[in-house]
């Protein structure tokens, strides 16, 4: 319940920004980032503070030269963010802190059953690749997420938004066997109602259909977590919109954004 206790418990009023993470949080981070170099000057910058830039970019929506003057150097930011991005830093992190999230409520770190759906997102002129979803009306990309049956994103996979749900399903599906390899049941709508998803791996698919007499919106049994998710990650003004140039950028920012969440509630409850 939204009241006092809650929001005192959830304030960031005494940060510089909301989006800076605290010392409780940096303290959770801190083991998962890249080892400084032996060789060469020491960094001018300290990881904290060019993962706070990363954060504030993500959460106000800023384009990177546009970062305030009390973080590093954009281009600096810039580089690191690449850095973390091309090396698969962010879903390194964001896979570990799930494994730590489901352990402080109890569950085993690997799931064996998730959530797999899509959201259609609009795109800027300047990414590419990009398509035109025709069943919703977008022209851009979209987002394929696999989570737990919490929340929590275990897979996350950005294409152009005219892939059927159906044909991105199947890299999604194979690219958890790394990672999740204990997954054997996935919760899904009708959109994947078809042998090409349910012959891609071993993981069985569970179609989740509407109810016969269903008129409006009804919550469903297992989807409607998913659709959660897709709700926190649009919290941050970066996702409201695809506005990488990049498929592997965009995907970044997707984890980046999904990491914050165990980030601060491992923090918050320590």
């Amino acid at each position: 319940m939204w009241n006092p206790t809650a929001r005192a418990l959830h304030s960031r009023a005494g940060l510089r920004y909301g989006s800076d993470l605290t010392d409780a949080e940096w303290a959770i981070v801190t083991p998962f980032l890249p080892k400084p170099c032996n060789r060469g000057r020491d960094r001018r910058w300290r990881w904290r503070e060019v993962l706070d830039a990363i954060f504030y970019v993500l959460r106000a929506g800023c384009p990177w030269r546009l970062l305030p003057d009390s973080f590093p150097p954009w281009r600096t930011v810039y580089r690191w963010f690449g850095e973390l991005r091309d090396s698969g830093g962010f879903e390194g992190l964001n896979h570990h802190l799930v494994q730590m999230d489901r352990i402080r409520v109890g569950r085993g770190p690997m799931p064996s059953a998730a959530v797999i759906d899509s959201q259609s997102v609009k795109a800027t002129e300047a990414g590419d690749p990009r398509g035109f979803d025709a069943g919703k009306k977008v022209k851009g990309r979209k987002r394929h997420a696999m989570i737990d049956t919490d929340g929590r994103a275990l897979e996350l996979l950005v294409h152009p938004a005219d892939v059927q749900d159906r044909d991105g399903a199947v890299p999604l599906l194979k690219m958890s066997h790394g990672r999740h390899p204990f997954v054997k049941l996935a919760f899904a709508d009708s959109a994947y109602a078809s042998p090409r998803v349910a012959m891609a791996t071993s993981i069985a698919i569970e179609i989740v259909r509407k109810f016969a007499d269903q008129a409006g919106f009804v919550v469903h049994p297992r989807r409607w977590v998913v659709e959660k998710t897709f709700a926190w990650l649009n919290r941050n003004r970066r996702l409201a919109k695809d506005f990488e140039q990049t498929i592997r950028s965009a995907t970044a920012f997707l984890y980046a954004a999904s990491a914050m969440l165990p980030i601060q509630r491992l923090a918050r409850y320590a």
